[in-house]
């Protein structure tokens, strides 16, 4: 026989033994109840350069992308809102080699902040979760609702293949100098399958393979350098060594998986060695993808 039991919603804002404290430790005993897949806890009450501390770090156990929760008893506020995106971006600064989300968690989550954050939507990974508390006898549960999910952003080849331009075009939004520079990479790549090309989009120039789009190095060539993204994992050490070649390194994009070099006109020249390795080990992600 199945019976009744009537679930009591409680506040946990105005409860006189419930605690943001006692939210963190639920969680931190089980991170999957938020709804953000297989997560383990990496740090807790995590202390923030020149900021607060960032209530609970998770991190994806197959992938290596990480999440920074605040959690807010009530409502939401601003206040929340600019502190969450705050902490995330401080978070994938010091450590770009990860993808980092940021999640609002809170047990009112208002049609106006809704708003509000729906503007950033897309442009500032950013998830709200809604918790609620629920009391069975002697017993107290928490439910997590996502409202608000993080906007899918397509791959950078899907919408900027669709406008291909051609040299021209490059040489004047560059110069025929740096556009030479892809020319010169490509060859390097065509070490390692000779049907490779170049394919000018309006974004940046990319390589085809039988023409069809093989991505693992792209260039955006600009007046006096080349901006050069070879695609693989991020690791400490590999920027260090690209860093100590004397590689002017512009940063990792997390997003897209890629290095972003800066070669001038010499460069390739000088730094011959350790670029084919770059282009070798880029082809070499690709193939294993």
């Amino acid at each position: 026989m199945i019976h009744y039991t009537k679930f009591e919603q409680l506040s946990i804002r105005s409860h006189p033994e419930l605690s943001e404290q006692w939210v963190q430790d639920r969680i931190a005993e089980d991170p999957s109840i938020l709804g953000l897949g297989d997560v383990i806890l990496k740090d807790r009450e995590r202390a923030q350069p020149r900021a607060g501390r960032l209530d609970l770090l998770l991190q994806d156990v197959d992938t290596d992308r990480r999440f920074e929760v605040e959690i807010q008893l009530g409502a939401t506020d601003e206040s929340h809102i600019i502190r969450s995106i705050e902490y995330w971006d401080i978070e994938r600064k010091r450590y770009p080699q990860y993808e980092h989300t940021a999640v609002i968690v809170a047990e009112d989550i208002t049609s106006r902040f809704l708003n509000v954050v729906s503007l950033f939507n897309g442009m500032i990974p950013l998830i709200a979760v809604q918790m609620k508390a629920f009391r069975v006898g002697d017993q107290v549960g928490l439910v997590f609702t996502t409202v608000l999910d993080q906007t899918t952003l397509g791959l950078v080849d899907e919408d900027e293949e669709k406008e291909p331009t051609n040299r021209a075009y490059w040489e004047q939004r560059g110069s025929s100098k740096t556009v030479s520079l892809a020319d010169q990479l490509l060859e390097m790549a065509k070490v390692h399958n000779k049907s490779l090309e170049l394919k000018y989009n309006k974004v940046y120039i990319g390589l085809a393979k039988d023409g069809q789009p093989c991505n693992f190095i792209l260039f955006r060539p600009k007046k006096r350098f080349i901006q050069f993204e070879p695609r693989f994992k991020y690791t400490s050490e590999t920027q260090e060594r690209l860093e100590s070649s004397g590689l002017d390194v512009m940063g990792y994009n997390s997003h897209r998986g890629r290095f972003r070099i800066r070669l001038q006109p010499g460069d390739i020249e000088k730094h011959r060695e350790i670029l084919a390795q770059v282009v070798a080990e880029a082809f070499a992600a690709s193939e294993v993808e």
